[in-house]
């Protein structure tokens, strides 16, 4: 009894110590940085314009001074169904964190039962006196039967279960919900960002293309003017019908154009009526020219403030630190699992006596767990966490690298097509005067037809690149508000967890 007590004893003791060691070993680790500081640049190289605002606001769209736009942006926000289709990951995320946090408490069970149970029994017993014996004498004799035997048996009990998070291995999974669950939030908000961005492009897009239509048909108008003097010239024997052939040619020609814009500026409706969450049929825009919207200038600050103002760096972090935490995991499940198991209640067959203190019965337990050979599967789930977390540290870097070069190839398109937009206006401008003295003096016989159509070429051709090229320096506006993170910082989520924030709940260890 001595020598068991101390084996137990000795047992116990080295248990004990093990534990802490392996305690200590299976603590959460801090995640790698994958960026330094010496890596970001200390300003951005690309020309920038001289603006008040640093940074773009939240509702960087009403800079654009459009009413309409605005609108379509508010009814974006609410019924964009990407924007649902992301709301409702984040939501599975956020119960994703609430299973990972049950493990850190006890699973408790009531359970009631009533049983009805017979049997059939064989009896013996010794029956009265019979007939004679031998000697003249009388005695008992043996009988058998059976008979039927029915009871009812009624119970309530308690059970009880909890596994010791000892290691924190639970916790370690948790941590890791927690952080996917950040990563969806900032993946909201990337999916947030995206719509804003496309329903401005896409609304810049069909003003564009009816300005461009406007432009065409106008063309068509000044081909077929210069088909009625031609026709004329021709009648009175002035001009040949080679003039009047190629004149007939060029009409034609700028009349091809027109149905392809047309169909363009329908797509461009249809996209922009997905984008609000409704079926493209009557789905119409007001506004007839892009003229007279211009974005207003903003400016970033140091590049390093995009890390906290890009919602898909922020999402890239949370990855990566749920992979860390899921490889802290990995390393804990190699650790011994101790359970404790409790059971209390009553059981009695008259239900009116279930509650009886003679009727309680209990159990208390503890087990231990550890795995001796599982084939190597936790050893290559490890490997596999390792892995991920890798390549999550490449994905970060890749998405801070990526941010840099859309802000910088933003800065740069706003500042070269806005100098290039200068340049096309003066071209237009005298490009309208050449064209109006050329027509004239086809007119009065003084020039050919060949000038003309050269400066009428000229002119259209100007006035279509003056479109496009005002919608590219608009949408370039628009990229860099995108690149920027449209005013989103994040600090902004106050219901996101943050990264040191792993156990919110007030759990004992």
């Amino acid at each position: 009894m001595i020598a068991s007590e101390l084996s137990m004893t000795f047992f116990l003791r080295v248990l004990s110590l093990s534990a802490a060691t392996a305690a200590l070993a299976a603590c959460s680790t801090e995640p790698p940085q994958p960026i330094k500081p010496a890596e970001m640049p200390k300003s951005f190289s690309a020309p920038m314009t001289k603006a008040d605002q640093v940074w773009p606001s939240p509702d960087w769209w009403t800079g654009f001074a459009s009413d309409e736009l605005t609108a379509l942006e508010t009814t974006a926000q609410t019924s964009n169904l990407d924007l649902a289709a992301a709301a409702a990951r984040v939501e599975q995320a956020r119960g994703q964190t609430g299973i990972s946090a049950a493990a850190l408490f006890p699973a408790v069970d009531l359970q009631a039962s009533a049983t009805r149970a017979g049997a059939k029994q064989s009896v013996v017993g010794v029956g009265g006196t019979g007939g004679s014996h031998v000697g003249g004498g009388s005695g008992p004799h043996a009988t058998s039967g059976t008979i039927n035997t029915v009871g009812n048996t009624f119970g309530v009990s308690l059970n009880a279960s909890y596994e010791l998070d000892f290691w924190g291995l639970a916790r370690d999974n948790l941590r890791a919900a927690q952080n996917t669950a950040r990563a969806a939030l900032y993946a909201q908000r990337v999916v947030a960002l995206t719509v804003t961005s496309d329903v401005a492009d896409t609304y810049l897009d069909v003003l564009a293309l009816r300005d461009r239509l406007a432009i065409a048909r106008n063309n068509v108008d000044a081909a077929k003017r210069i088909l009625t003097i031609t026709e004329a010239k021709v009648t009175n024997g002035i001009s040949s019908n080679l003039d009047l052939a190629q004149q007939r040619a060029i009409v034609a020609q700028v009349q091809s154009t027109v149905p392809s814009l047309e169909e363009q500026e329908r797509e461009a409706r249809y996209a922009l009526a997905v984008l609000e969450g409704r079926a493209p049929e009557g789905f119409d825009v007001k506004a007839q020219t892009i003229n007279g919207i211009v974005a207003p200038p903003v400016a970033p600050d140091m590049p390093s403030a995009l890390l906290v103002r890009r919602p898909d760096i922020a999402a890239a972090e949370a990855n990566l630190v749920s992979a860390h935490a899921s490889l802290d995991a990995a390393r804990a499940a190699f650790l011994p699992a101790i359970g404790l198991t409790a059971q209390g209640g009553y059981t009695n067959p008259q239900i009116g006596s279930l509650f009886n203190p003679e009727s309680l019965a209990w159990s208390i337990g503890a087990q231990l767990l550890q795995t001796i050979f599982d084939g190597g599967v936790k050893s290559s789930q490890t490997d596999i966490a390792r892995a991920r977390e890798t390549e999550l540290v490449a994905d970060y870097r890749s998405t801070v690298f990526n941010a840099l070069s859309d802000t910088e190839s933003a800065l740069g398109q706003v500042s070269s097509l806005a100098a290039q937009e200068g340049f096309v206006t003066e071209q237009v401008k005298n490009a309208a005067e050449a064209f109006r003295i050329a027509e004239l003096q086809y007119r009065e016989g003084v020039a050919d037809l060949l000038s003309v159509l050269q400066t009428q070429q000229a002119l259209f051709t100007a006035q279509d690149t003056l479109v496009q090229i005002k919608l590219a320096r608009l949408q370039a506006g628009v990229s860099l508000y995108r690149a920027l993170g449209g005013g989103w910082t994040i600090g902004q989520d106050k219901d996101a967890p943050t990264r040191n924030d792993f156990n919110p709940l007030p759990i004992p260890l």
